[in-house]
């Protein structure tokens, strides 16, 4: 599945292209919108974006959980190595550490995350500051060509500004087109 990115500058024309895309055949939960006009999008019943759209929870969640991971290994290590808890300490337990570490590391990502607004939105964030509208098209292969078509034919005042080759993995990158 691919992500296609458009922005364009009114909520008539984001409205337009979200029925015209529903015609196409395209589910309302493949259409996601992110704008400064929540309530707008709301009015008009426009799928707005989510969370894991609009900040960087997954992506920080995900490198929290890893940098918890090499920490709960090294502080099983020591355990192991130095003993101050005594030599009767079962196994359990060091996987416990790691464990518990590696959740721990997460949830400070994820914290860290929801403060952070997502790094592939953040390259139109002046776009959405200036009232302009993200419209996030989530398309399987099969589908690409005839969201294509239909914003080609139809919308040309929208213009395809990124291409993501994956249905959201946090921590590759996105170029403007």
């Amino acid at each position: 599945m691919k992500c296609i990115y458009y922005l364009t500058s009114t909520l008539d024309s984001t409205g337009h292209i979200s029925d015209d895309l529903h015609e196409a055949g395209i589910g309302n939960w493949f259409i996601h919108v992110l704008s400064k006009d929540e309530a707008g999008l709301s009015k008009k019943k426009i799928h707005s974006s989510n969370y894991l759209e609009q900040l960087d929870i997954l992506r920080f969640g995900i490198i929290g959980a890893i940098i918890g991971f090499i920490v709960g290994l090294f502080a099983a290590n020591w355990m192991d190595t130095a003993k101050p808890f005594g030599s009767d300490v079962p196994g359990i337990a060091y996987f416990a550490v790691v464990a518990v570490l590696t959740l721990f590391g997460a949830w400070e990502g994820g914290l860290v995350g929801i403060a952070s607004e997502n790094k592939k939105v953040a390259l139109f964030h002046d776009d959405i500051e200036a009232g302009k509208y993200l419209i996030l098209i989530y398309a399987r292969k099969d589908r690409e060509t005839i969201v294509k078509t239909v914003m080609n034919s139809k919308h040309p005042e929208a213009e395809l500004v990124a291409e993501d080759e994956y249905f959201y993995n946090p921590l590759t990158g996105l170029k403007r087109i």
